[in-house]
């Protein structure tokens, strides 16, 4: 079993960079690391969608005259997919099926004319993509978001680095279910061991471990580093660029 890194937070400017690059590099040598590709998460990781995501929500919620919720509450409804985020926001006596569809229909339709209102990558995204690309690593991005609003999304805001893009086309495959993980390994011709998944939740944390690649938690999203840990994340990252450290 691999071991778990994390840099303590107390680790400033009492610690040396050369310190830290020699840490790392005796840690990735030992246990013989050689990743030749990155797949991201997309909410959460890559991009800021919580507005967006919120607004769209809350407008089909008001619609049905149900009540809305705060934009900070989505931070604990997003990462299982649309139909997850209409059931869990929904009055729990109104969570029958029927509800269920009427809302995730309508749902579906105002998030497709929203989705890239506010929404926007994260501070660093785009330094740390055009890093990795000149370093030929491959990268793909596996989301629970629909595959229609993936795709959509990340062409718009962040064309041109990926090589894969793979959103949720069927519930059974949603994550952490590794299927989606292991059809990119596949594509992509890596073995999940030399494949980076790197996430900002618990199921995706449990989606690495799940396909035999190595979890890196993303602190700038929704979760916590708590929750990271114990679903299995092996390093932790507090910036966008700190992912170079394990490179």
């Amino acid at each position: 079993m691999q071991d778990r890194l994390t840099i303590p937070t107390f680790y400033t400017a009492d610690i040396c960079q050369s310190s830290i690059k020699t840490i790392l590099g005796a840690f990735l040598k030992r246990n013989n690391m050689n990743f030749k590709g990155i797949i991201f998460d997309l909410d959460g990781t890559l991009i800021n969608s919580l507005e967006d995501l919120a607004d769209s929500m809350n407008n089909v919620l008001h619609h049905f005259n149900y009540p809305v919720h705060e934009v900070a509450a989505y931070n604990f409804f997003i990462g299982k997919g649309i139909r997850n985020l209409v059931r869990v926001t929904l009055p729990e006596p109104n969570r029958d099926e029927q509800t269920v569809e009427k809302c995730y229909r309508m749902m579906m339709e105002t998030y497709s004319n929203n989705c890239i209102n506010k929404t926007k990558p994260y501070n660093g995204i785009i330094d740390l993509l055009c890093e990795l690309k000149s370093r030929n690593l491959k990268l793909s991005v596996f989301s629970n978001k629909a595959d229609e609003f993936t795709k959509k999304i990340v062409q718009a805001l962040m064309p041109d680095f990926f090589e894969i893009i793979m959103g949720l086309s069927t519930e059974a495959n949603k994550k952490p279910n590794p299927y989606g993980a292991l059809q990119i390994s596949k594509e992509l011709g890596i073995s999940p061991e030399n494949m980076i998944y790197i996430g900002d939740t618990n199921v995706d944390m449990q989606t690495a471990t799940n396909a035999g690649m190595y979890a890196v938690g993303a602190l700038w999203g929704f979760r916590t580093k708590e929750e990271l840990i114990a679903s299995g994340a092996k390093y932790i990252v507090g910036t966008p660029m700190d992912l170079l450290n394990i490179l």
